[in-house]
C-alpha cells in the first residue's frame, strides 16, 4: 500500500506521544491513555474543518526540539511500515516547528535525520502555511525545499495547507510562482473546505496532484479536465467524512471519479487523529461504495504513478503492486 497525503502531526498517536514525552521530559495532559487519545484525535462530532484543525496542539508541542521531530519521524515510518504501507510521503509545516527557537533549516534536518532511521522507502514534503501574514516564512520554506530537494528519501515537493475556506488558494499566487521557477513539484490542498475553484487555482499554478479535490463535483467542467488531463487527486475518505467536506458520505463520488477515469488515490491525510489507517481507509470504501479488488489494484496503481518519487523507484513500486506485494 502507498500513502502520499500523510501530515507528521496528523500521524502522533498515543504510543508515538508518550514516547515523545519521555524522550524530552514533557509531560502529556492526560491521566490515561483513553484521556490521551481524547486529546489526540478528532470527536465524532466534529463540525468542520477548523474544529479538526484544533487536534493539533498537543502534537505540535511534542515536535519542538530536533530530537523530537527526528524520533517521530522514525516512529510514523515503524508504524507505517507495521501496516504493510511500502511507500510514504509524510508532509509537515517547518515554519509550526519553531516555538522553542529551531529555525526552519534545523527543523528539516531534523526530519532528514528521522528518515534515515527507518528503511522504509519515504519521501518529505514541505507545507507552506494558509495564513495572512507568513508570506515571508512561507517563502523559506520554498527556498529550503530548493535546497534540500531530491529525487528519492529526501525533500521532494512543497504543498499548501491550513484553513482553506479562510485563507483563498489564490492568496498564495507568489510563493507558487517561486516553487515553479525552481522545478520543484508541488501538490495544493484545494477542494476540501472550499470549493472547485480552489482546485482550479491550484492548477492554475502549477499543482502535478491536488490535496484533497473531493469538492471537484460541484464543477462538471473542471472534473472532465481533470481527468483529461490525468491530475491525481490524494483523496482522505475518513478525514473528508469527519471535517464535513462532503455532507452525506453515501453521496461521496468516489466512485463516480473513478468511473470517470480520475486518477484517485486513496490516502490517510491525519492517521492517529482520525484514528484511521490505510487498511481501514480501503475498507471503509470497500463497504460503503462497493470498490472491487481491480478498482483498489488500480487506486494503488494511481498512487504509484503519482508518487513524487524518481522513475525507477515508480517502477519498482507498479512491480510490486502487480504482483500483488
Amino acid at each position: 500500500m502507498i500513502d502520499l497525503h500523510c501530515h507528521l502531526d496528523g500521524a502522533i498517536t498515543p504510543d508515538i506521544a508518550k514516547k515523545l514525552g519521555a524522550l524530552q521530559n514533557i509531560e502529556l495532559p492526560a491521566k490515561d491513555d483513553d484521556e490521551l487519545l481524547k486529546k489526540l484525535s478528532v470527536p465524532e462530532d466534529c463540525e468542520s474543518l477548523n474544529d479538526f484543525l484544533q487536534c493539533f496542539g498537543l502534537p505540535l508541542r511534542l515536535l519542538q526540539t530536533k530530537e523530537g521531530i527526528a524520533e517521530a519521524v522514525r516512529l510514523v515510518q515503524e508504524n507505517a511500515k507495521s501496516e504493510g504501507i511500502i511507500y510514504l510521503e509524510i508532509r509537515f509545516a517547518p515554519q509550526l516547528h519553531q516555538i522553542n527557537g529551531l529555525t526552519q533549516k534545523e527543523v528539516i534536518e531534523a526530519a532528514l535525520e528521522g528518515l534515515k532511521q527507518s528503511d522504509l522507502h519515504t519521501n518529505l514534503i514541505l507545507c507552506l502555511m494558509r495564513s495572512d501574514h507568513n508570506q515571508d516564512e512561507n517563502l523559506e520554506t520554498v527556498e529550503l525545499a530548493k535546497k534540500y530537494l531530491v529525487k528519492d528519501e529526501g525533500v521532494v515537493a512543497v504543498d499548501l495547507a491550513g484553513a482553506e475556506a479562510l485563507f483563498k488558494t489564490a492568496d498564495f499566487k507568489k510563493e507558487f510562482e517561486l516553487a515553479r521557477s525552481y522545478g520543484i513539484p508541488f501538490t495544493i490542498h484545494a477542494g476540501e473546505a472550499d470549493g472547485a475553484e480552489s482546485v482550479k487555482t491550484a492548477i492554475e499554478f502549477g499543482a502535478k496532484r491536488i490535496g484533497h479535490g473531493v469538492r471537484i463535483y460541484e464543477d462538471p467542467e473542471l472534473v472532465e479536465y481533470i481527468a483529461k488531463n490525468e491530475i491525481p487527486l490524494e483523496v482522505c475518505p475518513n478525514s473528508n467524512r469527519q471535517t464535513k467536506a462532503v455532507s452525506d458520505m453515501t453521496k461521496y463520488p468516489l466512485k463516480d471519479f473513478i468511473s470517470k477515469g480520475i486518477k484517485v488515490t486513496i490516502n490517510t491525510d491525519d492517521p492517529a487523529i482520525c484514528r484511521t489507517n490505510l487498511k481501514k481507509e480501503f475498507s471503509y470504501i470497500e463497504k460503503m461504495y462497493g470498490i472491487t479488488s481491480d478498482q483498489k489494484k488500480q487506486l494503488l496503481l494511481n498512487a504509484a504513478k503519482a508518487a513524487f518519487c524518481s522513475d525507477e523507484y515508480k517502477i519498482e513500486l507498479i512491480s510490486k503492486i502487480n504482483l500483488g506485494d
